[in-house]
């Protein structure tokens, strides 16, 4: 039975296949994982996983491509083999914002119906679910959940944190080395 889970919330993961799905009607969203290691840092360029990169560079993590069609449902997943994930990384940041915001004006505000779940890829058993309860009303990206290990086991955390100026603002804040 899956979990639904309230922010700040955390619940054993219990895979080593798993997707992370996105759903959400409104703006188009763009959805992203940051593969980070002990620095909080993500160890090289090619580990960032989004639209225009859509597998990571170990090849555990793998994104759906780029949803534009405003549809119900999840929009896009992204599948991670926890297995085959590079032993440096310690946790997957997954995050969403609006596709050109500062051209369109929209923010989080204007998104409905947005979620993060977690299923298994073998049977599409869902496992957890967050859904998304604020008034996001100037920001422009979210930061969803992660998954991330401790004392060995895999977990997911439902963050919710909501930040101003798109994608750029998390690559500041994961990938400095190479923005």
């Amino acid at each position: 039975m899956a979990i639904n889970l309230a922010k700040g919330q955390r619940v054993d993961v219990g895979l080593k296949n798993l997707v992370v799905a996105l759903g959400w009607s409104g703006a188009d969203l763009d959805v992203s994982a940051f593969p980070l290691g002990s620095s909080g840092q993500i160890p090289a360029e090619e580990f960032f996983v989004f639209y225009n990169n859509l597998v990571s560079k170990d090849g555990a993590v793998t994104h759906s491509g780029d949803d534009k069609s405003g549809g119900q449902g999840d929009r896009e997943s992204i599948t991670v083999d926890l297995e085959r994930l590079d032993p440096r990384i310690e946790q997957i940041v997954f995050v969403a914002t609006i596709h050109d915001a500062d051209l369109t004006g929209e923010n989080f505000g204007q998104v409905r119906n947005s979620y993060i779940r977690i299923y298994n890829t073998e049977n599409s058993e869902e496992i957890c679910k967050y859904e998304l309860d604020e008034d996001y009303s100037v920001e422009t990206a979210v930061e969803f959940g992660r998954i991330y290990k401790r004392n060995g086991a895999w977990r997911f955390e439902a963050i919710g944190n909501g930040a101003s100026g798109g994608l750029s603002t998390f690559v500041k804040k994961y990938a400095a080395a190479f923005s």
